[in-house]
């Protein structure tokens, strides 16, 4: 990948124009536009609350926060390796015609997650508002977590975006990888009410680490400690090497599976 001015110039030009692209064909011909990225999480929010917070009534308060805060962070990591394993694919007929660099591609699948995670904070502030959670100077960290969580999901995007050009069930079978993940995931239920086993088993899940972090720094007001920085960097940079690592080593067989 070249560095100099001109060709960070032409990729990030590359890399706006191709999120603005994403963003109007998302909400075009949809009445509310960008506000479903707010009334999504909301909605998604409110049936879940009606469901789990009968189950765990008294275990978690308040309990929707709770929920949507998880529920937004996991779904920008699911957004973007989903966006980015098929974006190779999807841009098949402009690999085929001009000389560009493929990774861009991933990345902008990642950018646009990000950016609709944005927007669906205003979703976020609007239930803490209404369960009056005040979040303290910790929130402050948010920028942090989202490098960490944006290095693993471009990281799992990119080897996702190689290996699914070669194989494409993985396009398939990543759905229920994901499916079951949210369940591996405490995003409805505390990791206090698990036998030991399954707690034991659910610290080798990253995301459990990035959802208790946005959940400490937004909810708790305490100050994610070392380890737990660490531990999220940790898993981000594994993450982003090894999909690097794939990513830049089959690059040049895409044009021919593509």
């Amino acid at each position: 990948m070249s560095f100099s001015k001109t060709s960070l110039k032409r990729n990030w030009f590359i890399l706006t124009s191709l999120v603005s692209k994403d963003f109007k064909l998302k909400y075009r011909r949809s009445v509310l536009g960008v506000a479903w990225s707010v009334l999504n999480p909301l909605l998604m929010m409110i049936v879940l609350a009606a469901v789990f917070s009968v189950v765990f009534r008294g275990t978690i308060e308040p309990f929707p926060v709770y929920l949507i805060l998880g529920q937004t962070l996991f779904t920008f990591m699911s957004d973007a390796t989903s966006g980015a394993m098929g974006s190779i694919i999807e841009s098949a007929p402009l690999i085929k015609k001009i000389r560009i660099n493929k990774m861009l591609f991933p990345l902008e699948k990642v950018m646009f997650a990000l950016l609709n995670f944005a927007i669906s904070l205003i979703a976020v502030a609007i239930v803490m508002v209404f369960f009056q959670v005040v979040p303290t100077f910790n929130i402050l960290l948010l920028p942090v977590l989202l490098a960490y969580l944006f290095m693993f999901s471009l990281g799992l995007g990119l080897l996702l975006a190689a290996l699914s050009v070669f194989f494409r069930d993985i396009m398939h079978l990543w759905g229920v990888i994901l499916t079951a993940w949210t369940y591996a995931t405490p995003l409805f239920y505390s990791i206090e009410i698990l036998p030991d086993w399954m707690v034991s088993v659910i610290q080798f899940n990253p995301m459990y680490y990035y959802v208790t972090y946005f959940r400490e720094i937004a909810m708790w007001g305490t100050t994610p400690g070392l380890t737990e920085n660490l531990i999220c960097f940790g898993c981000g940079a594994v993450a982003l090497a090894l999909g690097l690592l794939v990513f830049r080593k089959q690059q040049k067989k895409f044009i021919l599976y593509v």
